[in-house]
C-alpha cells in the first residue's frame, strides 16, 4: 500500500470517528420521538409511526424511503422495527446531514417571502407562530447580530 493511499485511508477513518458520534440530546430526541409514536407501546413502530417519527425528527421521508428502512430491518417479518434498528437507522440519517443544506433550509423557513433576507417582519411573523412574546426592539436587536452589512436584514 503507497504511503498516500495509507494517509488517505488515515485521514478517511479520522473524519468517520469524528462523525459517528451523536450529542446525548440528539440520542434523547431519537428515543423521545421513538416512544412518542410507538402508540400502542409495544416496543416496536410499523410503517405509520415510523414515518411519523423521522418526520418530527426532521427527515423528509417518503413512502419508499419508509417501505426500503422496513425491508431492510423488519427481520421477523412482523411490518415492523424496534427501538434499537430505529436507532441505527435515524443516527445513520442525522450524521449524513449536510450542516449546510440545514442551515438553509431553517433559514428558508424565517425567509417566507423569499428575499434571500429575514426581515424584521418576517422575524415577527416566526416569533408570532411560536407563541413568543418579543418587541420589536428585541427582534431588530437580533437582526442586528448577524446583519453584516448594515441594512437592517440577515441574509443567508
Amino acid at each position: 500500500m503507497s504511503l498516500a493511499l495509507r494517509n488517505d485511508l488515515a485521514v478517511d477513518k479520522t473524519k468517520r470517528k469524528k462523525r459517528r458520534e451523536l450529542t446525548e440530546e440528539q440520542k434523547q430526541e431519537i428515543k423521545d420521538a421513538f416512544e412518542l409514536f410507538d402508540t400502542d407501546k409495544d416496543k416496536a413502530i410499523d410503517y405509520h409511526e415510523l414515518k411519523v417519527a423521522m418526520r418530527a425528527l426532521g427527515f423528509d421521508v417518503k413512502k419508499a424511503d419508509v417501505l426500503k428502512i422496513l425491508k431492510d430491518y423488519d427481520r421477523d417479518a412482523t411490518g415492523k422495527i424496534t427501538f434499537e434498528d430505529f436507532n441505527e437507522v435515524v443516527t445513520d440519517w442525522i450524521l449524513d446531514r449536510d450542516p449546510q443544506e440545514e442551515i438553509l433550509k431553517a433559514f428558508k423557513l424565517f425567509d417566507d417571502d423569499d428575499s434571500g433576507k429575514i426581515s424584521l417582519r418576517n422575524l415577527r411573523r416566526v416569533a408570532r407562530e411560536l407563541g413568543e412574546n418579543m418587541s420589536d426592539e428585541e427582534l431588530r436587536a437580533m437582526i442586528e447580530e448577524f446583519d453584516k452589512d448594515g441594512d437592517g436584514e440577515s441574509k443567508c
